[in-house]
This record gives structure tokens, C-alpha cells and sequence, in this order.
């Protein structure tokens, strides 16, 4: 029952806190609103449950949006803004954050290799910057449950693009597991626990929000 010895966890092969970044990109209202490749409430849950874990494991995070500034979009949604708020986010015009200077700049000031990338949709606003960042040597991860397309179809055929253009698909609870890796390691053990809170409840919670306002 003895562990072996913790890898380097700069060079590991796996994900780790120390050598993986979080990359999350237009989780506004106008996005969220035409996911079509699963429930709305799934989505919100998965990516605020996403989001949670990057903070936990204290990974650097690089929060985009788009059009905030121009006025033609949203801020990200309240779920968000309430784990994310406190991130300062490099709002864009572009649909490709890789061509957007002071985002590309960010994620490089990071100076890690592997990225955990997340975005609406899966089909424009994750594949482009994805295979970009392969371009440049990157390595990018996409938890495939935390993204969302407008349609189902077009969901998978960009997994594929990416897939074919080096990505590697992954489940949130994937990505956990690969960040925790040891039980052993207590002191991130709570905050893995918590982003499995039960997705019913979560959902009972926003109905019982929804309707104090009626």
C-alpha cells in the first residue's frame, strides 16, 4: 500500500498542477443558450465543475471572452463569473482567440506545454485556437463533456478535427483523476470531492432560486 515515488511532475508525461494550464474561452449567455449537443444544465454544471478543479489544483488559468467590450455580447455566465470573477479575462473580436495578441501572449507568458482547453462552440471557437496551439508545439486537452456545439453532429465532427490534428480527448473526471493521481495528496482531496456535489441538487438548487424570484 506504500506509493512510489511522486514522478517530477514538470515533466511528466500526465497531467499534473505543475505542468498543465486551463484555457477556457466564450462561456457568455448567446453561447450557453444555442448548445445543442447537450442539456444546458449539463453544460453548466460540467464546465463550473471543470473550472472549480483548475482552481483547486491551482492551475494558471487564461479566461477569454468576445465582443464584451464591443458591447454585442455578454458578459460569461453568473456560474461562472462565481469561480472565475476574481480572473481577469482578454476580451477578443476575434472567433479564433490564437489570433488575438494579448491572448496568445497570456497563454505563453504561462510557459507550459499542456493545455486543458475549453470553449463554445467546440466546432469554431475550440478547434481554431486547439490546432493552433498544436501548430506551435503545444499540447491541448479537451475535456469533451465540458464543451458543447450547435448541433450534436457538428459537436463530433469537430472532436474528430481536433482528434486528427494531435488533441487529446478527455473526461472532466478524466482530468481530475490525472491531477489528483494519489489519495495520498490530502490536501486537494476536498476540493476533488467537491465538484462532484449531485447533479440533481444542483439543478434543485436553481429551480428553488428561480422560483423565489416568481
Amino acid at each position: 500500500m506504500t506509493s512510489e515515488t511522486t514522478r517530477n511532475p514538470q515533466i511528466d508525461h500526465l497531467l499534473t498542477p505543475e505542468n498543465s494550464a486551463f484555457i477556457i474561452i466564450d462561456y457568455q449567455p448567446i453561447q450557453v443558450s444555442s448548445i445543442r449537443s447537450m442539456p444546458r444544465d449539463e453544460l453548466v454544471f460540467n464546465i463550473t465543475s471543470v473550472a472549480k478543479a483548475a482552481i483547486n489544483y491551482k492551475l494558471p488559468i487564461v479566461h477569454s471572452t468576445v465582443n464584451v467590450a464591443t458591447g454585442r455580447n455578454k458578459p460569461p455566465i453568473p456560474e461562472l463569473q462565481a469561480v472565475l470573477g476574481h480572473l481577469p479575462t482578454y476580451d477578443r473580436t476575434s472567433i479564433n482567440s490564437w489570433e488575438d495578441a494579448e491572448f496568445k501572449e497570456a497563454v505563453k507568458k504561462i510557459g507550459r506545454k499542456k493545455l486543458i482547453m475549453t470553449a463554445l462552440w467546440t466546432e469554431a471557437c475550440l478547434t481554431f485556437p486547439a490546432i493552433d496551439a498544436i501548430q506551435e508545439g503545444y499540447e491541448v486537452y479537451v475535456p469533451i463533456d465540458a464543451v458543447g456545439g450547435t448541433s450534436l453532429a457538428a459537436h463530433e465532427a469537430a472532436l474528430r478535427r481536433m482528434e486528427q490534428a494531435g488533441a487529446k480527448l478527455i473526461s472532466r473526471v478524466q482530468m481530475y483523476c490525472e491531477l489528483q493521481r494519489d489519495w495520498a495528496r490530502q490536501k486537494t482531496v476536498p476540493g476533488f470531492m467537491g465538484v462532484f456535489e449531485n447533479f440533481d441538487g444542483f439543478n434543485a438548487e436553481k429551480n428553488a432560486a428561480s422560483a423565489g424570484k416568481g
